[in-house]
């Protein structure tokens, strides 16, 4: 069976890559300590030029470098450094300007398959783009862009529409780091890899289906990116539908990327743009206090809503979904509730008896646990719920980072874990009802789990897993 991820195929594997804002924090946080581990594997392989504003030397971008990746705590051999640093390259100058891609160009050399990655604002996707195109430097080559992909149905028409000006939809990667977990990527093989799930997964026999991405610190020092955009479009539109995806769309036809992203494509154009009555919103005490966020803000901190697929395997059964910031936990999970048998015996008609589930953590450790009905030790027939999980040493995410994952992904053309044009505007459209006209946020405590209203959403089918039912 070929990697999770599938395999590239003929795809040529990139031969330089260019980072487009090279000095911002994602590079310093994610990229330069993802790029030292493919490095370190050995599978780096390629020149990397940094391009940015500031007015740098290469020196000083390797500088940067080094700093990136002792600050994430990574294995570092100052021999190994200097090998690495060979690498690096820096280019300064405006993306407005046809200098800076002359300049480009000319340190990309006579590459011909290089990958461009965009870690800067979504409002220079085009610019770039287009600088990129006046150069040549579209033909042959990847460009992997960062969320979010538009504001919303309208923006993200017309962001496709304009890089598509240059580059092929097989030529984009839409990078999603949620797609690069190993929980997700295990759900994969869960589902399509044992044929003890297939016969239970529809609504025949799921309840209900909850799924949760809630961290437990604030905003912090993103304020002002935070206050543009809120929870629905800083996570919801995009890393839960994704989950949502995956856990719905029928078995690929293979394991080519093209076959996984043609069934989330059709799950996401089978979902109903959601109710915004239904719609629960909420801003934590002290969001407005934060700096760069305006005083008056509206802004959202804390989203959940229902969600209905109306395919025949899922009709009727409702997806219940929330995240937010200042939550009780940090903890990433969907909860699959399956319905009680028909007639159970040696269950006491008065009792409170927990559901069977499946339970799957992403964040911050990955696995999978079930929950069943076993009798008590004894000589009565009484029940209790038993979980079964992996012991805790096997909970731990060992595969490599999201971002190690996706950028080696993109640099050997393999797109099955980026998200697809088609998909993202269905994503957009699933949540456009709820961008404007809705009701107030409203307030809720640090460490709660959001306002009260949140909890009253699935009370008919036993609540959220890690709180009481309203």
């Amino acid at each position: 069976m070929a990697a999770i991820g599938g395999a590239a195929g003929t795809a040529a594997y990139s031969d330089t890559l260019v980072m487009f804002g090279a000095s911002g924090d994602l590079a310093h946080k994610k990229l330069f300590p993802a790029l030292w581990r493919l490095h370190r594997r050995g599978v780096l392989g390629m020149p990397v030029v940094g391009v940015a504003l500031d007015d740098w030397t290469d020196d000083q971008l390797r500088d940067r470098a080094r700093s990136s990746i002792v600050e994430a705590g990574e294995p570092f051999d100052e021999s190994e450094f200097a090998t690495f640093a060979a690498r690096l390259h820096y280019v300064s100058g405006n993306y407005a300007e046809a200098e800076t891609f002359a300049a480009v160009a000319a340190a990309v050399g006579d590459a011909k398959h290089p990958l461009f990655h965009l870690a800067i604002p979504p409002s220079m996707f085009e610019t770039v783009a287009d600088g990129l195109a006046g150069v040549g430097l579209h033909r042959g080559s990847r460009l992997v862009i960062e969320k979010p992909f538009g504001r919303d149905l309208d923006s993200a028409i017309a962001l496709n529409a304009a890089l598509h000006k240059h580059f092929d939809e097989s030529a984009i990667f839409r990078i999603d780091h949620f797609l690069g977990k190993e929980a997700l990527r295990s759900l994969l093989v869960s589902r399509f890899a044992n044929a003890i799930l297939e016969p239970i997964w529809n609504r025949h026999y799921v309840d209900a289906v909850m799924i949760t991405m809630s961290e437990s610190f604030g905003v912090e020092d993103r304020g002002s990116f935070y206050d543009s955009v809120g929870a629905l479009r800083d996570v919801m539109q995009n890393h839960l539908m994704q989950m949502v995806a995956l856990l719905t769309m029928e078995q690929p036809v293979d394991e080519s990327a093209k076959a996984l992203r043609d069934e989330v494509a059709k799950v996401l154009t089978g979902t109903r743009a959601v109710d915004p009555g239904h719609y629960v919103r909420g801003q934590y005490d002290g969001y407005l206090e934060v700096p760069g966020v305006d005083p008056a803000s509206d802004t959202e901190t804390f989203g959940a809503f229902p969600l209905y697929i109306d395919t025949p395997r899922w009709a009727g059964v409702p997806f219940y979904l929330r995240a937010g910031k200042a939550l009780h936990e940090t903890v990433t999970e969907m909860t699959v509730v399956f319905k009680p048998p028909a007639h159970g015996l040696w269950l006491d008609a008065g009792g409170a008896h927990p559901p069977n589930m499946i339970r799957i953590e992403a964040k911050p450790n990955a696995f999978s646990a079930i929950t069943w009905l076993r009798k008590q030790e004894g000589e009565s027939m009484a029940t209790e719920p038993i979980t079964l999980a992996p012991p805790a040493e096997q909970r731990l995410d060992t595969g490599p980072e999201p971002y190690e994952l996706l950028l080696h992904e993109a640099m050997r053309g393999d797109a099955m874990l980026f998200a697809r044009e088609d998909a993202i505007e269905q994503s957009w459209r699933i949540v456009e009802p709820l961008l404007a006209g809705v009701a107030p946020v409203k307030p809720y405590a640090r460490a709660s789990w959001g306002p009260a209203d949140a909890r009253r959403l699935p009370r008919q089918h036993h609540g959220w897993p890690n709180e009481p039912p309203a």
